[in-house]
């Protein structure tokens, strides 16, 4: 019999090794007892990430932005169903428990990111923080990595979009406030349930739904054009919730809003087939025979156009329910348009002598 591996305060219940190693670890009871033991809390680690570039760009059909930035590899919030998990089987680690605890930083990125914005050819549009991971996961209250990029990008007059779970982007309503006034900034939080015990199993260490409802109000009161995403939407576990998690957002003053169909690339299947094993196994059958319904007969398709939607009768009726919602709180399913005409790229290093 296989042992239980599930940690209090990690969202994955497993550590499978990733995709690309050789061989696979199995546990299994010694016959010691074992099996009942709770195991000890996982300890986070943050690892320097070396990459020599802070922009990430893509050509996606799928997504409405061309380049974004990630300060992180790995979130310590744990969501259990995190289409990021994946990428950590090229550095050799698990998508599971050590996708949120073997974390990576990047921690010259604004360093980086300035060297890149006074190129010669760069050409300015908006850049997207927390398209892969969170970039308010809680070992930013101490690095303030995001907090130095929204620095340069405020100086240079520079257009940001950012997606979080996390309160702690009010840390920084001083600059995405001063940025708003120049229409510089869309900010969204990602608001999965209003159920705080579901919350917790399945985003263990993000904001509580409440506080991110509280943070929407606070940036919308400050000026900061919001939005909520209801994301992801999992078919008998939280769909159920989408009209009032948008009423609760337009109550707190968003003015748009968007939704995701829950995406289960490569290593997330087995992940999130365990974590309904462990937290809701009662429903475990119905969720994932809707998901095939959506997902024409399989867990997942990668394709665009309909990996963000699903297809089928289920995602139709979502679609549609999420269409009627916006239309009666008046909430707009489209970003803002932020200014791209007053950037300032950096000055040339004044330690280079010009030629005129």
């Amino acid at each position: 019999m296989a042992i239980r591996t599930a940690r209090k305060g990690r969202g994955a219940a497993t550590n499978e090794v990733g995709r690309f190693e050789r061989f696979k670890r199995h546990a299994i009871d010694d016959g010691w007892g074992s099996i009942d033991e709770d195991l000890p809390r996982l300890a986070t680690e943050v690892l320097p990430d070396k990459s020599r570039t802070a922009i990430t760009y893509n050509n996606s059909p799928d997504i409405p932005f061309d380049r974004s930035i990630n300060a992180f590899r790995g979130c310590e919030h744990g969501c259990v169903y995190c289409y990021a998990r994946p990428t950590h089987a090229y550095l050799g680690l698990s998508p599971g428990q050590d996708f949120e605890s073997k974390l990576f930083a990047k921690f010259d990125a604004a360093k980086l990111l300035k060297k890149e914005l006074g190129k010669k050819n760069y050409k300015c549009r908006a850049i997207a923080l927390g398209t892969n991971t969170d970039p308010y996961q809680p070992i930013e209250q101490k690095l303030e990595i995001t907090r130095q990029i929204l620095e340069v990008l405020d100086a240079h007059n520079h257009p940001v979009t950012i997606v979080t779970k996390s309160s702690r982007i009010i840390r920084d309503l001083d600059i995405l406030s001063r940025m708003a006034e120049r229409n510089l900034v869309f900010a969204a939080l990602s608001v999965t349930t209003l159920d705080r015990d579901l919350a917790r199993t399945m985003e263990p260490r993000a904001a509580t739904p409440g506080r991110r409802l509280e943070a929407l109000a606070e940036l919308a009161a400050a000026g900061v054009s919001t939005g909520v995403m209801v994301a992801p939407m999992i078919p008998a576990l939280n769909d159920s919730e989408m009209e009032a998690i948008l009423e609760k957002a337009a109550e707190a003053g968003v003015k748009s809003a968007s939704y995701i169909f829950l995406r289960l690339p490569m290593e997330i299947k087995e992940l999130f087939e365990e974590w309904l094993d462990t937290h809701v196994p009662d429903r475990k059958n119905h969720v994932l025979a809707l998901l095939r319904q959506a997902r024409g007969g399989d867990l997942y398709r990668s394709g665009f156009g309909e990996r963000m939607r699903g297809t089928g009768p289920f995602a139709d009726l979502l679609e549609r329910r999420f269409q009627l919602a916006c239309r009666r709180l008046g909430l707009s399913d489209a970003r803002i348009g932020l200014d791209t005409s007053s950037f300032i790229p950096p000055a040339k290093d004044e330690r280079q002598l010009s030629l005129l």
